[in-house]
């Protein structure tokens, strides 16, 4: 029999899901995050961790294993080396693809067809499949690029409280919550931030979120904002012949109703998630 293992190692963690060859679900798995901006080897921990996990609740035999075709979809591919120091690695597996985390959850979204998506979580980018081409927008990475996402909110956040804190604008209920969580300094900071993630960052979009929803000041402009370049993403990827669009990630629901309601209606729901369309890239060595 032979086996199909989909990974979607992502930027605020990584999940697997294995099935067989009829599309039943036997087992699954979590882990850590996995972008290769914590370098391969790093991101390699965290996706065998989320495939043993998925593996040893199927019950399979080392047999079997070797049996499994693969496809991974990770954050970060395009930076210099990781593919092929992926391709270098001894994976024990039959056969594995690699994409990005974003063209698996397009192949999922689209169920393999023609189609676009925005990925809104730790952080963004815009992904579309037109006609066989590839259409990508955004997603450079943060800080340089990622607009409206997790890490974005909580960039603008850790802004704005030491704005407030040098009483360049006025303190609101987001900003004094975030310096304590600083000890109201500064020095704090800055010291967290020479060692800051994305995933760092994006700790504080929930915080973010909840304050907006209850229309604080400081917080409801800065999600406002996020919503206008998640917008633009959406927008561009129409505008360059997707003939559907989804909105997917952790922050998707929230930021859906701070999007314009002509644009909410020209949104299409996700036909499958992340891992269908690595389970997808893992037939296509069939």
């Amino acid at each position: 029999m032979t086996f199909y293992l989909g990974i979607d190692a992502g930027g605020t963690r990584t999940t697997a899901r294995l099935v067989s060859d009829s599309g039943e679900t036997l087992g699954t798995g979590e882990a850590g995050p996995a972008n290769t901006r914590i370098g391969v080897e790093n991101a390699l921990v965290e996706v065998e961790n989320a495939a043993a996990q998925a593996i040893e609740a199927a019950e399979l035999s080392p047999e079997d294993v070797g049996s499994i075709r693969a496809g991974l979809g990770i954050s970060g591919l395009n930076r210099r080396g990781s593919l092929d120091a992926l391709r270098a690695h001894s994976f024990p597996f039959a056969s594995i693809a690699f994409a990005s985390d974003a063209a698996i959850a397009c192949a999922g979204a689209n169920a393999g067809g023609d189609g676009g998506i925005v990925i809104v979580g730790t952080g963004s980018i815009g992904f579309a499949r037109v006609d066989g081409e590839t259409i990508i927008v955004g997603g450079y990475g943060f800080p340089i690029s990622d607009e409206g996402s997790g890490a974005d909110l909580g960039l603008r956040a850790i802004q704005q409280s030491l704005w407030a804190r040098d009483r360049r604008i006025p303190h609101s209920p987001m900003t004094r919550d975030i310096l304590e969580r600083f000890a109201d300094s500064a020095g704090e900071i800055v010291s967290w931030m020479d060692t800051a993630t994305a995933t760092d960052y994006a700790v504080f979009a929930p915080l973010v979120t909840d304050y907006a929803s209850q229309g604080a000041a400081v917080a409801d402009p800065i999600v406002q904002d996020a919503a206008r370049a998640v917008d633009r993403l959406i927008r561009t990827l129409f505008d360059r012949g997707a003939p559907h669009c989804s909105l997917m990630g952790g922050l998707s629901e929230v930021l859906y109703d701070w999007l314009a309601a002509g644009l909410r209606k020209r949104l299409r729901a996700p036909l499958g998630d992340s891992l269908d369309g690595a389970l997808l890239l893992a037939r296509s060595r069939d």
